[in-house]
């Protein structure tokens, strides 16, 4: 049996995938740092992969790569888009989908889908931090919290409070005068998520997107944000089990 081989390398972390076509399941999956070397460190995931399922070269068939760094990855059989790669893996869980969020470290993208499973039209927006991760990680230096923390946070929320601002510098200043006067944590971090989720809200506003909505990324393991789309947006949102690796899990499944 051989197995197919998904790595995603992204501009905050890089993962890896192992896909049983046959089963149809995932038999192992990991994420570390993309290193400023990012080949090594995907060669280091690849090397504990092999190591913890006891695998050898033989065992994997084919093999695809996506991701800001994909071009850089020369070994992979297939090249593909962060695009098709994510609405592949969401798909996988959630056959009905139709619209995409996906939210990562540098970026946002919404991929709208057609009723035969084809991307019909997407967005992106990897200009500004604003509506990513990296909004959050200065959120969680300026609360002195853990990023894991934030929705834990935000969960106890008393009050709306509003960030005005749409750039993160800009917003940073707001975040810090809200504390100066006294403001909860808890407030400021919904306000942070609300914020986003306008923001990816307002990237949506020119495409025709629909429910089923599924929201994937590594942003997706913040609850909260969840919380604030699926107000904002007025439908259920959808997460699969493990969003950091969802574009990986896509890019094994396109890897035929």
């Amino acid at each position: 049996m051989m197995y197919q081989l998904g790595i995603d390398i992204g501009s905050r972390n890089s993962k890896i995938l192992i896909f049983d076509s046959d089963k149809e399941s995932i038999i192992y999956s990991q994420y570390q740092t993309t290193a400023v070397d990012c080949l090594s460190g995907v060669g280091n995931l690849l090397d504990q992969a092999m190591r913890a399922m006891k695998l050898t070269s033989s065992d994997l068939g084919s093999s695809c790569v996506t991701g800001y760094g994909r071009k850089l990855y020369r070994e992979a059989n297939y090249t593909k888009s962060e695009i098709s790669c994510h609405a592949a893996g969401c798909l996988f869980f959630f056959p009905e989908a139709r619209t995409i969020i996906d939210i990562g470290g540098q970026d946002s993208k919404v991929i709208c889908l057609d009723s035969t499973h084809r991307v019909k039209e997407f967005v992106m927006n990897d200009k500004c931090a604003a509506g990513t991760g990296r909004f959050l990680e200065m959120t969680a230096i300026r609360l002195e919290r853990q990023l894991s923390d934030l929705a834990i946070l935000a969960a106890q929320s008393d009050k709306e409070v509003l960030l005005n601002s749409t750039c993160v510098v800009f917003a940073e200043s707001e975040i810090i005068g809200l504390l100066s006067k006294g403001e909860s944590p808890y407030n400021i971090a919904r306000a942070v998520h609300l914020s986003i989720a306008r923001r990816i809200y307002a990237q949506m506003a020119p495409i025709p997107w629909e429910p089923p909505v599924v929201f994937t990324g590594g942003v997706a393991l913040n609850s909260d944000i969840a919380f604030c789309l699926a107000k904002i947006l007025d439908t259920d949102i959808e997460i699969p089990p493990d969003p950091e690796v969802t574009g990986a899990l896509g890019a094994a499944i396109l890897a035929v």
